[in-house]
């Protein structure tokens, strides 16, 4: 088996990035997730509606879910056709309430009804990736983990304390960086800073880490904010975690798109005999407005013909122009 490939070093050091944590953990103090939960089942919940969802709004449907579904013995009773309606305002519902109902199943019947603790275990439930994996391992489990989504993945970038738009490469990268009880925090500030202050479109007036971010010195500094350079200086790309159902579903969705609009394969229109019918077809002829040949305004006694009409009276009166003949 080849070796893993060594993990590419940030610009910024270690101790770097940790005083860049600690001055953003000022701007942000008290940084947690947003998503309200009061065990590891409601967290893992949350966090697989939450894709390609506010967790705002994520927190207006789970109390009524959470409420008829208390545990995962009871999400994984119910039926697809049940679940959709109650989470169709996160989007995507119907992907999701496969992957809630898959979940609950795999909890239950290979767990005993209880959340694993591992990232391991956790990865191998139906529309559960990394990202949602640390989400729950360090707000739920006490375990440390480092979330990255693409708020960690912008922000980390443009302030060179990482180097990758892999996020498991950025995650290592962190990871190395950080003492692992910090790990979930800085993740949590991170998103913060990119929800408040680093957006697509940064504020960089009102952050705290200006001075030491590589993103201000060499693209903000040089060509002068909002407007010109800034919003065509390329960002990390918005990429579904591996395992997720986002994922699951693009690559079910392109292996069923249709490859050209060609004849298929054996087809009488295909081979070198289809080549040969298709160019013996008669041309069919244009729209065009002009005479069609053979019809009585063409070929060659047409201009003749046109030049005998009579000539018009101008709508002003007056005598008649003379044709040119």
């Amino acid at each position: 088996m080849a070796p893993k490939p060594a993990i590419p070093r940030p610009p910024k050091t270690a101790a770097d990035t940790q005083k860049i944590l600690a001055a953003l953990s000022t701007q942000h103090p008290n940084a947690d997730t947003e998503l309200r939960f009061g065990n590891a089942y409601e967290l893992l919940v949350a966090t697989i509606l939450s894709a390609q969802c506010t967790d705002e709004r994520v927190n207006q449907v789970t109390p009524a879910l959470f409420k008829r579904y208390p545990n995962a013995a009871a999400l994984a009773a119910a039926t697809t056709d049940e679940l959709e309606p109650q989470i169709q305002s996160t989007g995507f519902f119907r992907a999701k309430s496969r992957s809630l109902a898959g979940m609950a199943s795999e909890v239950v019947e290979q767990h005993g009804g209880d959340v694993p603790r591992t990232m391991e275990q956790l990865v191998k439930l139906p529309g559960v990736g990394r990202k949602t994996a640390n989400v729950v391992l360090g707000h739920a489990l006490g375990v440390p983990g480092l979330p990255v989504d693409r708020h960690v993945l912008r922000v980390a970038n443009r302030i060179g304390i990482a180097s990758a738009e892999d996020p498991e490469t950025v995650e290592q990268q962190l990871g190395k960086s950080l003492p692992s009880t910090d790990w979930t925090r800085a993740s949590d500030t991170l998103i913060l800073h990119g929800r408040r202050i680093c957006k697509p479109k940064p504020l960089c007036p009102d952050c705290v880490v200006r001075p030491d971010c590589r993103y201000y010195r060499n693209v903000v500094a040089k060509f002068g904010p909002a407007g010109g350079r800034i919003a065509r200086v390329p960002t990390v790309p918005r990429r579904p975690e591996p395992g997720s159902w986002v994922e699951e579903g693009r690559a079910a969705k392109a292996r069923s798109v249709r490859v050209g609009p060609g004849p298929s394969s054996g087809s009488p229109e295909s081979g070198p005999l289809g080549k040969e019918r298709r160019a013996a077809k008669p041309e069919i002829p244009s729209r065009g407005r002009g005479p069609r040949s053979g019809s009585p305004e063409s070929g060659p006694l047409v201009k003749e013909r046109r030049a005998t009409k009579p000539a018009r009276h101008s709508r002003g009166g007056g005598a008649p122009r003379e044709v040119k003949k």
